[in-house]
């Protein structure tokens, strides 16, 4: 069965979630404790197959999802019935001047009736049936920092350029670690480094810190870590929870969101000021021309010095938005909703 409201309609506590109540319970590892139960959360506009595929996968899964909650833009675009037939499937409409990357989100996460909500986007697919019980592993950890957030290794797709294919495999390694404040001095900037393409936040923490940001014209999940880390907690890369993920970005394409990144830091001073992010862009250029070289990829090293050239434009002008003309602004961002609010 499947649900649809709209955000500006029930409240969170009114809505009718539809789970599958046959399931059966299960141990969560030899503490004889129930198995937390979990919920994801997906914000979409237009969706297409992916969004289909990665439904598929969902409910392959290993481990049960109980909750699979939609944060629809445009009402008018969604496909009435095209999805019948998920257990605990919902959708919530918000319009393209409500959407926000950090309140559409947080709206999201009221309905969420579960231990922990799997937060992820529209073409991100699941690469196996054990990426639910891998995360829900990761943020279980007996550590002494108890895990508030862990996320997945993005994995390129078919047709995936090589230059994005070494940015993936930067970004995202083979091996998994767990990030505390202990690791600013080692990590810098990377401390905080988490992303909403799949993420898995454990609820009561979620609850006990508000959550996402309201207004954000990007970077939610770091902001959130970096809520975490401050907070005492840890957030855990999970690089055996995987997904298929990637872009082949125009130069144009990479300066836009690279500035939209940077307009994130620069709002938020309390957590990014005396943190840099220039030297991982170096310290990634640099490996991926290596990688090139040894694969005698040289031919490309045009694409990555071009694309990498714009990711420092677009980077640097975020960085001094207020600067800058709205005229000009609206031509550099991916959000031009954003500046309209």
């Amino acid at each position: 069965m499947r649900e649809m409201v709209t955000a500006e309609g029930r409240q969170p506590g009114e809505t009718q979630v539809t789970q599958t109540e046959s399931a059966k319970e299960q141990t969560w590892g030899t503490s004889g404790k129930k198995q937390p139960t979990v919920a994801v959360l997906v914000p979409t506009y237009r969706p297409d197959k992916k969004f289909s595929r990665l439904l598929q996968m969902l409910q392959r899964q290993s481990y049960p999802v109980r909750q699979i909650i939609i944060m629809n833009t445009d009402a008018s675009l969604w496909n009435e019935g095209g999805y019948d037939g998920i257990d605990g499937f919902e959708v919530h409409h918000v319009t393209k001047e409500e959407f926000d990357h950090g309140g559409t989100r947080k709206r999201g996460m009221r309905y969420v009736r579960t231990d922990v909500c799997i937060c992820m986007t529209q073409d991100a697919v699941p690469a196996d049936e054990d990426l639910v019980k891998n995360l829900v592993s990761a943020l279980y950890q007996p550590l002494a920092d108890p895990v508030a957030v862990a996320y997945a290794r993005q994995l390129p797709q078919k047709g995936c350029r090589m230059v994005e294919r070494c940015t993936r495999a930067f970004n995202y390694p083979e091996e998994s670690c767990v990030k505390t404040a202990a690791d600013l001095g080692r990590l810098g900037i990377k401390t905080y480094f988490c992303s909403n393409v799949c993420a898995a936040y454990r609820m009561e923490i979620y609850n006990r810190l508000d959550g996402f940001v309201e207004r954000t014209i990007f970077n939610e999940d770091m902001l959130y870590a970096a809520q975490v880390i401050d907070a005492g907690y840890g957030v855990a890369y999970a690089a055996e929870a995987r997904v298929f993920h990637s872009h082949n970005f125009t130069g144009m394409q990479q300066l836009r969101r690279n500035f939209d990144l940077a307009v994130s830091q620069a709002e938020h001073p309390e957590v990014f000021a005396g943190l840099t992010a220039e030297g991982e862009g170096i310290r990634l250029v640099k490996q991926t021309a290596r990688v090139l070289l040894r694969r005698g990829r040289w031919y490309l090293l045009p694409e990555l010095v071009i694309k990498s050239g714009c990711k420092y434009i677009g980077f640097r002008l975020g960085k001094h938005y207020r600067l800058l003309p709205k005229a000009l602004i609206r031509k550099l961002t991916s959000s031009p909703d954003y500046w309209r609010k």
